[in-house]
């Protein structure tokens, strides 16, 4: 004869356990176990999660069937990512934690900047600007990417002084294709499993102080700025502005001044020449990574 023991659970698995009738002893019971939650993917970004990060993913997440259905699209994808509620991965996690931690008030508020993002790249049209072509004797020294820094993010360039504004900026919206045009093929050099931001490197050198700023470049800067504050949150790794003009550089540190510090530490004015840019920039990008007009070894741009 033998009497039985409450059912424990082991591995998910009932089993009942068989005591001698002689035993004089009772044992304690088992302690009941739960199915864990299942495992959310994990890459290098996500293992770095905050829990308020986790919950904001998640929460982002399971509002995704809404979001297609408020953006009209039968799936979504976000800079060559599948967004899926069903099927998470932690490359969707990384990108949908950039709204989170683009909009710390509220889930609701990354929620919204998450819509807003997709609604726009519908009504830009961005999917396929990459392949639209732009008048190189217009554009080709405005901007280009360039090499990597030292943990393999792209790094963009832009040129402030060496263009004629009255050509770059003529036509509003074609710059901004252009520029955004841009900022996707840096995107898509990203792929947020080992690299998940990008570097810029913004250069002055040869800025007018005096009547270089016109209607059209002011509205365009404005526009442009504003598209990738709303539109492509949490994408910047580090921010050079280089060969900037002494009498600007206090109007810099004003500026930089209303960011939040996490912002600021993103960002660095840097003075003229070879050897000073380099000091700023070889601890970020390596010396033949560099273009040789900044004192490396690299592309000459």
């Amino acid at each position: 004869m033998s009497s039985e023991q409450p059912a424990t659970t082991v591995e998910g698995q009932e089993v009942i356990q068989h005591q001698p009738a002689a035993a004089t002893a009772l044992e304690e019971p088992a302690a009941k176990t739960t199915e864990p939650a299942p495992e959310e993917p994990q890459n290098q970004f996500t293992k770095e999660f905050t829990e308020k990060d986790w919950e904001g993913v998640k929460f982002l997440r399971s509002n995704l069937v809404d979001i297609a259905k408020e953006v009209e699209s039968d799936s979504l994808t976000l800079w060559g990512v599948e967004l899926s509620s069903t099927k998470p991965t932690a490359k969707s996690s990384v990108v949908l934690v950039k709204f989170v931690r683009a909009r710390p008030a509220t889930f609701e508020a990354a929620k919204d900047m998450l819509v807003s993002t997709l609604k726009w790249r519908k009504e830009f049209k961005v999917e396929g600007i990459t392949s639209e072509q732009f008048p190189e004797d217009v554009f080709g020294k405005v901007g280009v990417i360039c090499g990597k820094d030292k943990g393999g993010r792209p790094v963009t360039y832009n040129f402030y002084g060496s263009t004629d504004p009255n050509v770059v900026f003529k036509d509003v919206e074609q710059f901004l294709r252009w520029r955004v045009g841009l900022m996707e093929k840096g995107v898509a050099l990203i792929d947020f499993e080992t690299i998940d931001s990008m570097v810029q490197v913004h250069d002055y050198a040869g800025v007018s102080l005096m009547g270089g700023r016109t209607a059209n470049s002011k509205a365009a800067a404005k526009q442009a700025s504003q598209i990738f504050s709303d539109y492509y949150p949490e994408l910047l790794h580090k921010k050079f502005f280089v060969s900037v003009p002494t009498v600007l550089t206090w109007i810099f540190w004003t500026f930089t001044s209303l960011l939040s510090p996490a912002t600021q530490q993103k960002m660095s004015v840097v003075g003229s020449g070879p050897d000073t840019i380099s000091t700023a920039l070889l601890p970020v990008i390596d010396k033949a990574q560099l273009p040789k007009r900044y004192g490396g070894e690299g592309e000459d741009i």
